[in-house]
């Protein structure tokens, strides 16, 4: 989970960003301001629009109505390099080298010779591809096929980095090895990243903001953190109390509590569920000890990024 930190400068904006297919929306009314610097995860269950929203954002797709502004200018007005788009499905050139694969994107983008030169060096050095500089593309591992293609999309050095998804079929060591990189690309370099995925736990390790869609509209935007708090099915808290007889008192003691969504007795513990409920749990004990009896154990886990998508979509992200 990254630290939220407060950036004050909109790179894109998106105003009342609309697609329409005959009386089909894909995409209805799309207000969206993302920060210079930040880390934007983009989510929805397949179908909700987001894909559409970014083929609007990077100027693939001409939207039915509305405007996408990127530093202030409009889209269609912006120079390719300001975007650097990494897919899902890797594109590279598998009879070319790590270093000539990079080198051919860089001369596309007509990089000067001797900055290609210098750039592709630390690119490979960053996404650990070094020793496979003379490698044919072709033999690398998912991993560093996966690093190669990010490494495509940055060599042009752009303010904005679509990323979708980034980590898709990595096994977890490339993927924390990914995600350590992507953090930098934000944190240390300044870069922009809009981030769509199918992975909770990455959207929440990476993003500082999140936008959930559905049916192509925008449903919440905000912090993991923030939505952890105030939207999903609630932290779990379980008590173990030394008399199991006592469960049934403490839990009508505990129902009378606001915010408390849900409490019930399961394997002689009694199980709480309530938004933000690290902060409540001192009213809950002490409600629990007013009971004859006492707390053998407490222990807590947290609402997820998961819960909130369900809770506000009613589906899975992988169906």
């Amino acid at each position: 989970m990254r630290k939220y930190r407060g950036y004050m400068e909109h790179i894109i904006e998106t105003k009342n960003l609309t697609k329409k297919y005959n009386s089909f929306f894909a995409v209805k009314n799309l207000n969206l301001k993302i920060r210079k610097g930040e880390v934007f995860g983009f989510l929805g269950p397949n179908g909700a629009g987001k894909t559409t929203s970014i083929k609007m954002i990077t100027g693939i797709l001409k939207p039915t109505k509305g405007e996408v502004l990127i530093d202030g200018k409009r889209v269609s007005s912006i120079i390719r390099e300001k975007i650097g788009l990494c897919p899902q499905e890797i594109v590279i050139w598998d009879s070319l080298t790590c270093e000539e694969n990079l080198k051919l994107i860089g001369e596309m983008y007509n990089v000067e010779k001797n900055v290609l030169k210098e750039r592709t060096k630390k690119l490979l050095k960053d996404l650990l591809l070094t020793e496979k500089t003379k490698s044919l593309a072709g033999s690398l591992s998912g991993g560093m096929k996966r690093r190669l293609n990010l490494g495509m999309a940055l060599i042009h050095e752009p303010d904005v980095v679509v990323l979708d998804e980034p980590s898709a079929g990595l096994d977890p060591q490339s993927r924390l090895v990914l995600w350590d990189y992507i953090n930098a690309l934000s944190k240390n370099e300044g870069k922009t990243i809009i981030l769509t995925t199918h992975f909770m736990e990455e959207a929440d390790r990476l993003s500082d903001r999140v936008a959930i869609m559905d049916k192509g509209e925008l449903l919440v935007l905000d912090t993991p953190e923030s939505l952890k708090k105030k939207l999903g099915k609630g932290d779990v808290i379980e008590i173990k109390l030394s008399e199991s007889e006592m469960n049934k008192k403490a839990l009508e003691m505990i129902n009378t509590i606001d915010g408390v969504e849900e409490a019930k007795e399961s394997r002689d513990k009694v199980v709480v569920r309530a938004l933000d409920a690290v902060n409540k749990i001192p009213k809950i004990i002490d409600r629990v000890k007013g009971l004859n009896t006492t707390i053998v154990d407490v222990s807590i886990r947290r609402n997820t990024l998961e819960d909130v998508f369900i809770s506000l979509t009613g589906r899975g992200l992988r169906e």
